[in-house]
């Protein structure tokens, strides 16, 4: 059965891609991607007679009705969407509307620049008697968020806190997290990770706008807030040899 397929691509790098999703997007007939957030090498694996069509200037209702069209026509049509499609992705309203027209969708996950921003400094998030939690979140700002949510509940836990879509309001996000973390605790910045240009770096909170602001961040950005960003030695029971579990009983 044709479906449509949303497909991550992952923060930026190429091979950082799902082996399935570079092969929908290698069996495209139509790619239908997010210009301003996935780097065009990307595209490049597609078919050459491949119809490319860019969203960054489009409205929901533009990009669904190509998507119906092309669908309607027979094509094999993927619509390309940066790091995670289910993380911010505003994929909800696109599946509901295709649903509608009779048409099935598939998901195709992809790496989230959180990870790929851990990953690339060489720090794990969850630490024992540190923090075994990772809250993905955002700053309030112009779209805003349920107050359940507000950051100040978020930041009061003290956990990895990884925050997107928030480097236009890092002043008020600075004021509120540093009323929760010391204002020693490292925080990654992380500019457009993985691709040829990123820029990536651990500074205290308490420079946590300063920095952005001197490298004049508005979008494409990560911070991540966690106190597992010092090296340490905390060790997991995991391993332990005093700790039994199933496949190594006591």
């Amino acid at each position: 059965m044709n479906q449509i397929s949303i497909v991550g691509a992952g923060p930026g790098a190429l091979d950082l891609m799902t082996i399935r999703a570079q092969e929908k997007i290698k069996k495209a007939d139509v790619l239908v991607w997010t210009d301003s957030l996935i780097p065009i090498q990307i595209t490049n694996l597609a078919k050459d007679h491949c119809e490319k069509i860019k969203t960054s200037s489009l409205t929901l209702e533009e990009i669904i009705h190509v998507l119906i069209k092309r669908h309607k026509e027979g094509k094999k049509v993927v619509r390309l969407h940066d790091g995670d499609p289910c993380l911010y992705g505003a994929i909800s309203e696109q599946i509901c509307r295709l649903n509608d027209a009779g048409i099935k969708v598939e998901i195709i996950p992809g790496v989230s620049a959180y990870q790929a921003t851990a990953a690339t400094l060489g720090f794990e998030l969850t630490i024992p008697n540190l923090t075994q939690t990772i809250i993905l979140s955002r700053a309030d700002g112009r779209t805003g968020k349920p107050q359940k949510e507000s950051l100040e509940k978020l930041a009061s836990i003290q956990s990895s806190l990884c925050l997107y879509l928030s480097a236009r309001h890092i002043e008020e996000v600075q004021s509120i997290l540093i009323k929760y973390y010391p204002a020693d605790t490292p925080v990654a910045i992380a500019h457009r990770i993985s691709w040829p240009d990123e820029w990536v770096k651990v500074i205290p909170l308490s420079k946590m706008a300063k920095i952005s602001k001197e490298k004049k961040l508005i979008r494409t950005t990560l911070y991540i807030i966690s106190p597992t960003l010092r090296i340490g030695n905390n060790r997991s029971k995991l391993y332990d040899p005093t700790h039994s579990h199933l496949f190594r009983p006591s």
